[in-house]
């Protein structure tokens, strides 16, 4: 081999060396962090009366825990027998380990494993269980006797008393320090407020301060009841245990919560850096189409009215990439118990939204399409009225009865939508009327008539004049059409009566008479109403258009209003 290979593989050598030897450490100290991880975890307690005795570990055929309750509940047995005499306990060496008998019963083996991480041999340390478990024995059987019994009830009545006491002086000292406050309170502070308006009342500074009492109250009451408890199950041997725990059911909640907020820091404050920034960008936004929609910044093709639905929409799409990239951040995301509520609450919103998502999408398809504005006398579908309200959602109406409508926009993307308001003020919108009237009268005669009907009618536009179409020739009437131009498309109603009496008076003034939709043969004298006839009782004259009063007899009735 030559030299410079032999070199190089001398190099490499020592690299893979040096490396091998570097990691050493390392995987020492995982090896003995893992040892010491799963020491915790195959031992577990052996417990009496609320009181560990000692540590035991688990086999491949006996768990720990399971191990220790079997322990322990020979142990128990063993001190309630009477016959049992705790300075009898000994120890032997067995098959299997050194035993621990009492009497003829084996409470426990002690083997080689239990002896892992224990620097003792497995015979002393059976005589370090066994001296635990004869002084387990003792208490067992003192804090069962009789004395010892009654002694634990007479301090659990004490300690009954004493918390009756503690609370009494709690709510009574709360009650009138709660009153002392609020009448000084009530002398003292004033409402803030700037002029008229008032920023803080101060009837709701009172109630603030009074929640405040009361709240403390509450934490001394359940703070002397936590530790009562705490004491007077503490005195008997039943309960110790659950006494020893008590205080670990608030603390270990309390304990993980931190210890969670604390692994979580640095995504919350990613989450809070996050938050602030799509924040200012959304305020910038608004700031931004407000102007837009004032008038104060203009874009070539794009109507101000548009301004505040498209900011909507780019908050939509801001909040959605936000959330995006704050999922992966967002403390406990990767559990399976957030997916499965993510799935869920997908599946809700998927089968229940589509309709919302339908009216959300034509809201802002009628918004840019200029389908109507606020204001604006519609007709959709078979309700008519004014547009008061233009939501995401749905769309108000006021009906002409004074009625509110509430559409769904996607019913109204659907729908046929009439606007009378679109070329009112520019055009003209156009009212119509329909009248038949026999072949026998000539057709200028009618259209003369309904002219002059259109003229006597106020609120008419005069330019661009009235014209009537002859819209058909049906089987025993012709069918005329009186067409009139008005301005405001929100006086309709008005309009149409008005029309309606005008055009009475005016084929009745000329004895034309209006055919019906159908008959059988004409009537020995036209169906006319009268002049003398048009004002009679109850009618009212105050009325009446001076032009189709003229020369009209009127009865002595109205002559006499």
């Amino acid at each position: 081999m030559r030299p410079g290979a032999r070199a190089v593989k001398t190099i490499f050598a020592l690299l893979a060396l040096s490396l091998a030897v570097g990691g050493w450490p390392g995987r020492l100290e995982a090896a003995l962090v893992a040892d010491v991880e799963a020491d915790e975890h195959v031992t577990a307690p052996v417990v009496l009366d609320g009181a560990t005795l000692l540590r035991v570990r688990g086999v491949s055929a006996l768990p720990a825990h399971e191990r220790a309750e079997r322990i322990a509940s020979r142990i128990a047995a063993a001190a309630s027998d009477p016959s049992f005499d705790p300075g009898t306990l000994r120890v032997a060496e067995g098959q299997a380990g050194t035993e621990i008998h009492a009497g003829a019963r084996r409470l426990m083996v002690v083997t080689e494993t239990d002896t892992a991480g224990e620097r003792a041999s497995r015979a002393a340390l059976a005589l370090v269980y066994g001296e635990a478990i004869r002084e387990a024995i003792g208490r067992f059987r003192a804090d069962r006797s009789a004395g010892t019994l009654g002694r634990a009830l007479f301090g659990t009545v004490v300690i009954a008393l004493a918390l009756a006491a503690v609370l009494a002086v709690v709510l009574r000292l709360g009650r009138r320090l709660e009153a002392t406050i609020d009448e000084r309170l009530r002398r003292r502070i004033r409402p803030v407020q700037i002029e008229s308006y008032k920023l803080i009342d101060a009837e709701r500074i009172r109630g603030a301060v009074r929640s405040a009492l009361r709240t403390t109250r509450l934490i001394l009451s359940l703070t002397a009841s936590f530790v009562a408890l705490a004491l007077a199950l503490r005195r008997f041997p039943w309960t110790r245990g659950a006494a020893n725990n008590l205080l670990s059911y608030l603390v270990d909640p309390l304990r993980a919560m931190v210890r969670a907020t604390a692994e979580a820091l640095p995504s919350l404050v990613f989450l809070v850096v996050l938050a602030v920034i799509v924040r200012w960008v959304l305020k910038a936004a608004r700031l931004f189409f407000d102007s837009v929609k004032r008038g104060n910044v203009t874009l070539r093709g794009f109507d101000p009215e548009w301004g505040m639905p498209t900011y909507r929409l780019v908050r939509i799409v801001v909040l959605a990439f936000a959330a995006v990239v704050a999922y992966p951040y967002i403390p406990g995301s990767n559990s399976e118990a957030f997916k499965a509520i993510s799935i869920f609450a997908g599946v809700l919103l998927s089968l229940g939204s589509s309709s919302i998502i339908a009216s959300i999408i034509a809201g802002y398809a009628m918004t840019y399409r200029r389908t109507f504005q606020v204001g604006d006398r519609v007709k959709i579908g078979d309700v008519m009225g004014d547009v008061e309200q233009i939501g995401v959602m749905v769309t108000r109406l006021r009906t002409i009865k004074n009625e509110e409508a509430v559409i769904p926009n996607s019913v109204i993307l659907q729908d046929e939508v009439l606007n009378y308001s679109t070329y009112a003020q520019r055009e003209g919108l156009i009212v119509h009327t329909r009248v038949g009237i026999g072949y026998e009268v000539p057709w200028r005669q009618v259209e003369g008539i309904l002219l002059l009907a259109a003229d006597r009618t106020p609120g008419i536009r005069r330019e661009p004049r009235p014209f009537v179409r002859q819209t058909e020739l049906a089987d025993f009437c012709v069918n005329y059409e009186l067409n009139v131009y008005c301005d405001d498309p929100h006086a309709m109603q008005e309009l149409y009566t008005a029309l309606h009496r005008n055009v009475l008076d005016a084929f009745n003034e000329h004895g034309v008479q209006i055919m019906t939709p159908s008959y059988e043969g004409d009537p020995a004298q036209p169906k006319l109403v009268p002049r003398d006839q048009w004002y009679a009782p109850p009618a009212r004259i105050d009325g009446a258009n001076p032009e189709a009063l003229a020369g009209t007899a009127l009865p002595p009735a109205a002559a006499a209003k």
